[in-house]
């Protein structure tokens, strides 16, 4: 049949009919669609001692909103990015260890930690070039999932799943995954884009927010604040419970007993999609052609007829969707959110984009009005971290292909800590039950001359 796109048009209609699951169906079956109640809770599918992630209460069946929760082994996010601040150094690295090993290090604990991130960087001998530079791929994130799994080439014991090897594991993916996705998208841009091939060397002495800036940057050019705010990103992003769809993915694949680069890969994939880590990208999207479509950035009546279109499906891509607005958990508020906001206020002053800001934050406040207005949904409505994160990464002049790299970079840690978790706790392989309707169809063989 080769490539012929009208059979396969032809095949794709006669499938249709077959792939059809009457909506009815779910309710008899009471089928948990999207493993979430009819509330729009999770189902409780297993217990995690490494973050929490806490938006409602319920008592007596009713759910109600409380302002968002994110803590990490315990420890309130705000509380954790609050003191790096006040302490002045950077605390991903920490909160790797934190995530990893279940408390907060020692002072020596973390310079052994740091260094031993620093000292792994480094690719295997011929890596960048035997996987990177000769075999470029488009996407980025598709690039940093084939590379893990190739990484599993260079291990000596890539399947063995005791505690110490998937330790080991976990912190050379926590130290190679800024070069996987730096090199990655300089190998993009040399060949499908025709630019210059630039390749920085990490630097052993500072953190990975400044490495990642560093590498990016052709002249290697950052402000201390810069790598502050990146290093408050990759805080924010490092861990989001179990539930979430790339860590879920990640404790899926290790409980049928895979081993480590498998599982960070099938998590890298789950978060490529743009219901997922891609929603940072659309949210960027999404703004531009809001500021190509709205004349007065100052004017709420003129935002907020435009985003009555979005909703109603005729304006930017025609989802319905105001990205960046919503969170399955958080209800009132994202913590995570009020967080980047003010370092994005900050930047954005810092960078002459006030306008802009405020574009942002009128979007904010205006999108919940709308939905209730346009579609009659009166539940709470936030701004989830992926409102402000591609705005951030903007003004740091991150290229827009790295925006979910960069979530996968700091998710990392919380996939490994997920990981080890479900190898050492959950004990059984994750099987959910689907109803099969094929019964009902009640076929009766023919042979091939007779169809």
């Amino acid at each position: 049949m080769e490539n012929n796109p009208k059979r396969i048009s032809e095949m794709t209609q006669k499938a249709l009919s077959s792939y059809y699951v009457d909506p009815e169906e779910y309710n008899k079956y009471n089928v948990k669609r999207g493993l979430r109640n009819r509330d729009g809770s999770g189902v409780l599918a297993g217990f995690t001692n490494i973050s929490e992630v806490h938006g409602y209460v319920v008592s007596e069946d009713e759910k109600t909103a409380i302002p968002g929760e994110l803590t990490y082994r315990g420890y309130d996010i705000n509380d954790l990015v609050a003191n790096y601040g006040i302490e002045q150094r950077y605390g991903f690295e920490e909160i790797c260890y934190l995530l990893l090993v279940g408390k907060l290090p020692t002072r020596e604990e973390l310079e052994e930690f740091c260094e031993y991130i620093a000292v792994n960087m480094e690719l295997p001998e011929y890596f960048t070039e035997d996987m990177i530079l000769k075999a470029p791929s488009r996407d980025i994130m598709n690039k940093m999932a084939r590379s893990v799994l190739t990484l599993y080439s260079y291990d000596d014991t890539p399947d063995e799943c005791t505690i110490e090897n998937m330790m080991r594991q976990s912190l050379q993916l926590i130290a190679h995954m800024p070069l996987l996705a730096v090199y990655a998208f300089s190998a993009k841009k040399h060949h499908f884009e025709k630019k210059s091939l630039i390749l920085h060397q990490p630097k052993s002495h500072l953190s990975i927010a400044e490495n990642l800036l560093r590498m990016l940057n052709p002249r290697k050019e950052f402000t201390s604040f810069d790598a502050e705010v990146l290093d408050t990103t990759l805080m924010l992003h490092a861990d989001h419970g179990g539930g979430n769809n790339s860590a879920f993915t990640c404790r899926v694949l290790s409980s049928s007993g895979t081993d480590t680069y498998s599982a960070i890969a099938g998590a890298i994939s789950s978060l490529k999609g743009p219901k997922h880590g891609g929603a940072n990208a659309q949210v960027i999207r999404m703004m531009d052609n809001i500021q190509k479509n709205v004349k007065d950035w100052a004017n709420d009546t003129e935002i907020y007829n435009y985003l009555t279109k979005i909703v109603k499906k005729k304006a930017n891509d025609r989802s319905g969707l105001i990205y960046g607005m919503g969170h399955a958990v958080y209800t009132l508020s994202d913590p995570r959110t009020g967080i980047l906001k003010e370092k994005a206020e900050k930047l954005s002053k810092q960078k002459g984009l006030e306008e802009e800001f405020d574009l942002y934050t009128r979007i904010e406040r205006l999108a919940p009005q709308v939905f209730a207005d346009v579609k009659g949904n009166t539940k709470d409505l936030c701004a989830n971290v992926d409102f402000y994160s591609g705005f951030v990464y903007k003004t740091l002049n991150i290229p827009a292909e790295m925006y979910t790299p960069m979530f996968a970079i700091a998710r990392t840690a919380g996939w490994c800590a997920h990981r080890i978790e479900e190898v050492l706790c959950g004990g059984r392989i994750i099987r959910p039950a689907y109803k099969s309707l094929c019964k009902k169809l009640n076929r009766v063989y023919k042979p091939l001359d007779e169809r």
